[in-house]
């Protein structure tokens, strides 16, 4: 259900601000009119889907459900949420995906910043078994051309979400070179790249070709129209690829829009396709597997001759039949980061709208001219690397700030709430922070004690689905599990999502729905 929006040229902007000008309904005024004050509204059709993405259309489901619960972990309790429509990639980011992003990164830090380039380097060596021969998957996996389409592992957390900012800038650089605005960098470096964020900021150090005419008549020159950059307002730039929430991913992974008619869903499902076995039903293809997983204690692939998923490792990503999404691989092959925070009792505990735990509230820093700063490479107190030339600075929000105006917020009042509720002073009667909590004091008690008693922290991140060292049980959409977001395996992957922005369908439909 792929939608493209068609983004007029810019001289088709010049053309429609020199005919006849459309008015506002409730000022009279022109609009795009320098004489009337030069107010622009631009012409929009709808958002446009970005690249390798497949559109999403939201709707109403049970978040949570499964078949049974065999590690009774009481993780996933039932519960009806609403997932607004998004975007989401067809497959997982290949090896080949993912040595593009190392190679612009290279490219662009690679001389005054190798540091950069060496965090967003994959962990071969999660391939290792201290009682299995797998050195050779350490040394070809990733690189190699026989597994370039296979989903890239060896990813945590933070990387991944570091691969989705830079596909961000990529895809909004190409739209802006597509469309004639600035002209293709040939040799980016770390002064001078493509930021979305630097460029809106207006700190791009690039080569604007055509600018977008400005009716500002603030702006004009001796009357000339000297032009500006692009902004929001203008809805040619996509906005941020992410990794998808949890309820996001699990409504994608059941697919159930092929099970729907009318508000009816027809049958429910364990896994993305309808029934309880994991073989194809179909006469064509009877009997073999839907996914890549493993069938049973050292059964990975299947006897030779008939191999039954035919992949003893991962798979190729369009092996597999698509759910009724057209999504690839979304049960089986390798499992999947998402956005969350783990939290045991997090399907009850979120909102009924867009369920999500992991909000660390921040804003841009700007200086007293209220002009944005950008940043510098910073390091964590591990040696971490935290921000990168030229990206746009951050801080959390916070009482320090009076513009920041926490004390009169209704809806929130700190900037991490990852642990609201659920972690956080008020979720304990005798929660006391700090050393005294730790010290063994006689009324401390902190929710996790992580590294002694739970894992769980809020470093914890979820990740969904099975993978090709699963049983079935794990392709069930429902399932979650956690890791640590530093920490990568050889059978996690990720894959990119994106919000869609205006209505939930797409284009216009008949009969008066938008």
């Amino acid at each position: 259900m792929n939608k493209s929006v068609k983004i007029l040229g810019i001289a088709g902007l010049f053309i429609l601000g020199a005919c006849g000008h459309e008015r506002s309904s409730t000022t009279g005024w022109n609009y795009n009119d320098p004489n009337n004050g030069g107010f622009e509204v631009n012409p929009y059709e709808e958002q446009e889907t970005g690249p390798g993405l497949v559109f999403i259309e939201g709707g109403t489901f049970t978040q949570g459900r499964v078949q049974d619960d065999v590690m009774s972990d009481w993780n996933n309790v039932p519960r009806r949420v609403t997932v607004s429509s998004f975007y989401m990639d067809e497959t997982e980011v290949t090896n080949t995906n993912y040595r593009e992003y190392l190679y612009w990164t290279n490219r662009v830090f690679g001389p005054n910043y190798p540091q950069v380039y060496i965090k967003a380097l994959p962990d071969t060596l999660v391939w290792r078994n201290k009682l299995a021969f797998m050195e050779d998957m350490v040394k070809y996996y990733f690189r190699h051309p026989s597994y370039q389409n296979y989903p890239v592992v060896g990813v945590d957390w933070l990387q991944a979400s570091d691969y989705c900012k830079w596909r961000t800038d990529r895809v909004n650089e190409y739209v802006l070179v597509r469309e004639g605005v600035i002209d293709w960098s040939q040799s980016p470096s770390d002064a001078d790249y493509f930021n979305t964020e630097e460029y809106l900021a207006g700190k791009w150090a690039g080569k604007v070709k055509v600018p977008l005419p400005d009716y500002n008549p603030s702006n004009q020159t001796n009357g000339n129209n000297v032009g500006r950059n692009v902004k929001i307002e203008d809805g040619i730039f996509l906005p941020d690829y992410r990794l998808p929430t949890e309820a996001e991913w699990e409504f994608a992974a059941l697919g159930l829009i092929g099970n729907t008619q009318f508000e009816l869903i027809s049958q429910r499902k364990i896994y993305p396709w309808n029934g309880h076995a994991t073989r194809n039903p179909d006469e064509k293809y009877i009997g073999q597997e839907l996914a890549n997983f493993q069938k049973a204690a050292g059964d990975y692939m299947g006897v030779a001759g008939d191999l039954n998923d035919a992949a003893d490792i991962t798979s190729p990503v369009f092996s597999y039949w698509p759910n009724d999404y057209g999504l690839y691989g979304m049960a089986g092959n390798v499992s999947e980061w998402v956005m969350d925070i783990y939290r045991p009792m997090m399907p009850y505990d979120g909102f009924d709208l867009k369920p999500f735990r992991g909000n660390e509230f921040a804003t841009q820093v700007k200086d007293q001219d209220g002009i944005v700063i950008q940043d510098s490479i910073q390091y964590n107190s591990d040696s971490d690397i935290v921000s990168i030339p030229g990206e746009v600075k951050y801080r959390p929000v916070d009482n320090q700030h009076k513009e920041d105006n926490l004390a009169f917020r209704r809806n929130y009042h700190e900037s991490d709430e990852r642990d609201y509720l659920d972690g956080d002073p008020n979720s304990s009667m005798y929660f006391i922070e700090g050393e005294a909590a730790r010290a063994g004091h006689p009324k401390g008690k902190l929710m996790y004690e992580t590294g002694s008693t739970t894992l769980i922290s809020d470093e914890a991140r979820v990740y969904k689905g099975g993978s090709w060292k699963d049983r079935a049980f794990w392709m069930s959409p429902g399932t979650r599990r956690f890791l640590d977001e530093h920490q990568s395996t050889d059978y996690i992957g990720f894959r990119c999502a994106m919000s869609r922005l205006g209505n939930p369908i797409g284009v216009a439909k008949p009969g008066g729905r938008y």
